[in-house]
């Protein structure tokens, strides 16, 4: 089940269940529209991909299954800012 997180990762701005400002990339990063295109013009930090809007669970079903409370907040670079991934056609270390 989508875990409807409650803040933007990048600027922590509140983003409850109902708002349709919410963004999620496909491994539920969460994000403000507004880091979205300014920031990180659409590509998500994490992985690479792009964003959707985040589903709104109906005021009836969130009683039963609830937002998040979990806040997540990293002050997030764009993704071709990030290092680079060690490049796993590299020799294996010594030891092995």
């Amino acid at each position: 089940m989508l875990e409807l997180r409650p803040n933007c990762e990048c600027c922590d701005r509140d983003l409850p269940p109902e708002s349709p400002d919410a963004r999620i990339c496909t491994f539920e990063s969460t994000f403000c529209v507004s880091c979205v295109e300014t920031r990180f013009s659409g590509v998500c930090p994490d992985c690479g991909g792009d964003f959707s809007a985040r589903p709104i669970r109906p005021a009836s079903a969130l009683h039963r299954f609830p937002a998040s409370l979990r806040r997540v907040y990293k002050g997030r670079r764009t993704f071709a800012e990030r290092p680079a991934a060690p490049d796993a056609r590299q020799s294996p270390p010594s030891w092995v």
